[in-house]
């Protein structure tokens, strides 16, 4: 008698592997993104600010915020951050907590130039991502650019660029 195996996708989650996401899971998890990016620039912010107060402890005060100078660095730190992410792993934190994947047309996670282009598209054109609540397919403007696709996928995956994923591009 074999015991039973493990499955690391909730019995209630099965039927929903490997298909495309919809606008709410997308999202949600865009939004634990945007919590992502804030809190690395506002630690970014505070160990500025910690490094001026060891250099000259007696006349410390705060770095004046300009709004221009904040946006830019939340802007550089978002387009790292999705490219790096969706490039090495397929999915961003928001995403890993979601159970979603960036794919693309084969199945494998975007390559660094693929990442970095969408994350770009993503970045200056985010209202794209409501074109997936009325397409047929739950596809954003940035999937259709790039031939990628946003699936639920809880499985844990350790591809190599040889060995495509098991989902495929439809």
């Amino acid at each position: 008698m074999t015991a039973p195996t493990v499955s690391p996708v909730p019995r209630e989650a099965r039927p929903y592997q490997g298909h495309t996401a919809g606008l709410v899971t997308r999202s949600v998890a865009a939004c634990v993104d945007t919590l992502v990016v804030v809190s690395v620039v506002l630690a970014g912010y505070v160990g500025l600010n910690a490094v001026v107060f060891l250099a000259k402890p007696r006349s410390f005060k705060f770095l004046d915020t300009h709004l221009l100078l904040s946006l830019t660095a939340g802007w550089v730190v978002a387009m790292l951050y999705l490219t790096a992410c969706w490039s090495f792993t397929g999915r961003t934190y928001g995403a890993h907590l979601m159970g979603l994947r960036v794919i693309t047309r084969r199945g494998t996670r975007p390559r660094l130039w693929t990442a970095f282009l969408r994350a770009l598209f993503c970045m200056l054109v985010p209202i794209g991502l409501l074109w997936c609540a009325g397409s047929s397919h739950h596809r954003s403007i940035q999937d259709i650019a790039l031939r990628t696709r946003v699936i639920y996928d809880w499985q844990p995956r350790h591809e190599h660029p040889s060995e495509p994923a098991v989902i495929p591009y439809g």
